[in-house]
């Protein structure tokens, strides 16, 4: 998934507009990986990156193991 880091139009959509936030590419829009790199990359008209890849979290499987804390010992004469 990629997200908009600059406001464009994408000339290949439309003159679709793209905000600052928003997912690249919108829903029912294939893109190729050509053009995720021109976008992501200054090789493109305004000359600078335009969207960055967003590394999406999976959801852990497992529970994280609980935190120990070692007791004090107790020092008393």
């Amino acid at each position: 998934m990629y997200k908009v880091i600059k406001y464009f139009t994408d000339l290949h959509d439309k003159d679709h507009p793209y905000n600052v936030g928003d997912t690249f590419p919108r829903a029912g829009i294939e893109v190729t990986e050509e053009r995720l790199k021109e976008l992501a990359g200054s090789d493109n008209k305004q000359g600078t990156p335009l969207i960055e890849l967003v590394e999406e979290k999976k959801p852990s499987s497992q529970k994280a193991p609980a935190k120990r804390t070692a007791a004090k010992a107790s020092t008393k004469k």
